[in-house]
């Protein structure tokens, strides 16, 4: 995240890995089928966005009775290089790993936080009322 390395990212997932996000506004993909599918829609978005995570700040780790799986509280904390406003992106990640790779991931992100550290509130608010 912090790199923003589209190649470093999915090489976490394993090739059939889904990353679900439910909580993103309208006009985002919210399920990501694959790791190259995975791949190319972060390098996409990390291209077109002047959002620059700087730091991922872990808030708590949470171990499940299936020690295949965790929650993760974070922050993403960074800056948007076309206005230089820092943002905060919290959110909740349900992970599903085996042998080494994510198999699964439910990306609970604030999705509003996100547009607004992209400045696309004003056209998701339309969006919603549309």
């Amino acid at each position: 995240m912090v790199h923003q390395d589209a190649n470093e990212l999915a090489d976490l997932y394993a090739p059939d890995a889904v990353h679900e996000l439910p909580f993103l506004f309208p006009g985002m993909p919210a399920r990501y089928e694959g790791r190259e599918q995975l791949r190319a829609a972060y390098g996409a978005a990390w291209d077109a966005s002047p959002a620059r995570p700087q730091e991922v700040q872990t808030i708590a780790v949470h171990r499940c009775e299936d020690p295949e799986v965790l929650v993760i509280e974070q922050v993403v904390v960074g800056v948007n290089a076309a206005t230089g406003e820092r943002f905060e992106l919290p959110s909740v990640l349900v992970l599903h790993v085996h042998r080494g790779r994510i198999t699964h991931v439910r990306d609970y992100m604030d999705g509003l936080a996100v547009a607004r550290a992209m400045h696309r509130l004003p056209a998701v608010v339309k969006a919603l009322e549309g």
